[in-house]
C-alpha cells in the first residue's frame, strides 16, 4: 500500500519545526517539509509542477511572507501579494490533484482592529484589521475566503486553524523583521554581549496571547486527521502577558535591564477566545510560557551562528 503523503508548504520555519516534533505519532504517513528554495510557490507553473509530482493526499499550508511590525508598516504591496499569489497556487494545485485535506493556517493578527473582546472565529470579516499590518491581514484573510470558496463549489476539504503569536526554536530572529519574542531575544543576547540595557521600542503595554510552536504542531495535525469539521479553531492560550512583561522574562535570562524607548505600539490587544479549542480538545494545555521561553532562548545561544536572523 502506497504510503499517504503529507505536504507541509513554507515548512522548515518555526511551525513546520514544531509539527516535525509530534511526527512520530504518524509513522504510517510520509511527511515532505518545503521551502521557498525548493519551490516557487509564487509561480503557478512551477508550483502545479510539483504537486503533480509529488501527488499530496494532505497538505499544511504554512507558507507566507510574513514578518513583524516594522516589516509589516514598509512592505504592505508585497505582504498582501506575495501572498495572495501562494495561497491561490497553492489551493488550485491542491484541487487538481484531488488532496484530501488542506489546513491553512492564518493569524490572530488579521482579526478587526475595532472589535469587542474575547474575539470569536466568526468576528474574522467584521471589521478592517488594524493600519499596521493591513496588507499583510486581507491576504491571509482571503484564505478562509476562497477555502470556504473550495468547499462550496468544488466540494474540497479546505480548513483553516488561526494561530496567536507563535515563537519557539527555529524561529526567524531579525531584529527588523522578526516577530516579538524572537526580535527581542536578539537584541538581549546582543545587550547582554555588550554590557547594555534591552532597548524596547513603544510604552510595553500591548496585551498579547502567545502560543509555542511545538504545541502549535500537535494541534495543526490534529486538526488535520482527527477534526472533522470546517469550521476555523483559534489556537491559542487563553492567558495575556504585556510585551513588558515578556521583556522582563527574556532579559531575567540574559541578566540585563530593560529599558524603554520611543517607538510605535501597534495593536494594543488582541484578546482571542479559547472557548472552541477547549470545548474541542479539554485536554489541550500549552507549555508555560516562561519554561518554553528558557528552551526557544538556550537553543538560539547554543546555535547563534546558523539561526535566521
Amino acid at each position: 500500500m502506497t504510503k499517504e503523503i503529507v505536504l507541509v508548504t513554507g515548512g522548515t520555519g518555526l511551525v513546520g519545526h514544531g509539527i516535525q516534533s509530534h511526527m512520530k505519532k504518524y509513522m504510517g504517513k510520509e511527511f515532505i517539509f518545503i521551502g521557498s528554495k525548493d519551490v516557487n510557490l509564487c509561480n503557478l507553473e512551477e508550483t502545479l509542477a510539483y504537486f503533480q509530482r509529488i501527488q499530496p493526499t494532505y497538505v499544511i499550508h504554512l507558507a507566507s511572507n510574513v514578518g513583524g511590525l516594522f516589516k509589516n508598516m514598509k512592505y504592505k504591496v508585497e505582504m498582501f501579494e506575495q501572498n495572495m499569489r501562494m495561497t491561490m497556487n497553492i489551493f488550485h494545485a491542491a484541487r487538481l490533484v484531488n488532496v484530501k485535506k488542506l489546513v491553512s493556517c492564518l493569524s490572530t493578527c488579521i482579526f478587526p482592529d475595532k472589535v469587542e473582546y474575547p474575539i470569536q472565529e466568526e468576528m474574522l470579516h467584521d471589521g478592517p484589521p488594524h493600519w499596521s499590518n493591513d496588507g499583510y491581514a486581507y491576504a491571509k484573510r482571503m484564505i478562509d475566503v476562497l477555502s470556504s470558496s473550495y468547499r462550496t463549489q468544488y466540494g474540497c476539504n479546505f480548513t483553516c486553524v488561526i494561530p496567536c503569536n507563535v515563537y519557539g526554536k527555529y524561529d526567524n530572529f531579525s531584529l527588523e523583521d522578526g516577530h516579538v519574542i524572537p526580535a527581542l531575544i536578539h537584541k538581549c543576547y546582543l545587550a547582554s554581549q555588550n554590557n547594555e540595557s534591552l532597548k524596547v521600542k513603544g510604552s510595553g503595554k500591548p496585551l498579547r496571547q502567545f502560543i509555542y510552536a511545538d504545541d502549535l504542531g500537535e494541534l495543526i495535525l490534529w486538526n488535520l486527521f482527527e477534526y472533522e469539521g470546517s469550521d476555523n479553531i483559534i489556537l491559542a492560550n487563553e492567558k495575556e502577558v504585556s510585551i513588558g512583561e515578556v521583556a522582563e522574562m527574556v532579559a531575567g535570562e540574559f541578566n540585563v535591564e530593560v529599558e524603554y524607548v520611543e517607538g510605535e505600539d501597534g495593536q494594543y490587544r488582541k484578546t482571542v477566545s479559547t472557548d472552541l479549542l477547549k470545548r474541542l480538545r479539554p485536554d489541550f494545555v500549552g507549555k508555560d510560557l516562561r519554561e518554553a521561553l528558557k528552551e526557544t532562548m538556550e537553543w538560539f545561544k547554543e546555535n547563534y551562528e546558523k539561526v535566521r536572523k
